[in-house]
């Protein structure tokens, strides 16, 4: 069975927004993703998500992209993934940062992986995609250990101005919801050897570039792929209603040879 969790939206902060909307403070926010059910919690990574997002206006974009990293994380770029400790290194902050909001949250039933898919918009109002993959560390706090944004291709008509986002408030357009879904669990009272579908056979272009990785429950799978040429891609598998899905099939745009 899917669970889904509706938690409070900041997918406004990037696109689409206008003056009239209605604003939630930061208090309220968290107070909605605390009490969200269940034990693997999506509501932990928005609460990361959204800890990013405020650290990247308030203490620098590169500078809070480093703070929440995990230990060899990675950064997908157009010529392949790297270690996002080179990446980071030598960038400086720019002086307006990027904003971000996610729109889903795929989690394994244990908890320890989670995939978010959402929006980005650049200070000269370019806008994209991003997915980011969230790993929660021994003291359960969750860090990013994958990233990868794409700019929309062509991009969307010009939008009227938006209204400045206050340091204290997240603008909120319609009362949005983030999706936060949950990987089947064992269910009560029946034995491990219960049947859990194996994941599905892998088809991956020979001479691409890749990387598996499956959670400790073997519930949510997920992975990079980064041909010599054409399209890179990221996806993203989970076990949910007794049989793997695909969560997220990602297009990222063309590979870089220069």
């Amino acid at each position: 069975m899917i669970r889904a969790i509706a938690l409070v939206s900041v997918a406004a902060m990037l696109a689409g927004c206008t003056g009239g909307a209605p604003r939630m403070s930061q208090d309220r926010i968290k107070r909605a993703l605390v009490g969200a059910p269940g034990v693997a919690q999506p509501s932990k990574v928005v609460a990361a998500e959204l800890a990013l997002a405020r650290a990247v206006q308030e203490d620098g974009q590169w500078t809070a992209f480093r703070a929440f990293a995990a230990p060899g994380a990675i950064i997908h770029s157009r010529k392949g993934p790297v270690l996002a400790s080179t990446w980071l290194a030598g960038l400086k902050d720019p002086v307006e940062a990027v904003r971000r909001s996610p729109d889903t949250v795929w989690m394994s039933c244990d908890s320890t992986i989670a995939v978010s898919e959402g929006r980005f918009r650049e200070p000269d109002s370019v806008v994209g995609s991003f997915v980011t993959v969230w790993q929660r560390q021994p003291d359960r706090a969750y860090l990013w250990i994958y990233d990868v944004a794409v700019r929309d291709d062509p991009q969307p008509a010009p939008k009227a101005q938006e209204e400045p986002i206050g340091e204290d408030e997240i603008l909120v357009t319609a009362m949005e919801s983030i999706r936060g879904l949950v990987a089947d669990c064992q269910r009560p009272g029946f034995e491990r050897t219960d049947a859990k579908p194996a994941p599905p056979a892998l088809t991956i272009p020979e001479g691409t570039r890749n990387a598996v990785t499956i959670s400790r429950d073997s519930t949510l799978r997920w992975r990079w792929e980064h041909p010599e040429t054409g399209q890179r891609r990221f996806v993203a598998e989970y076990l949910t209603s007794g049989r793997w899905q695909v969560a997220l099939n990602q297009p990222l745009g063309a590979v870089s040879t220069d």
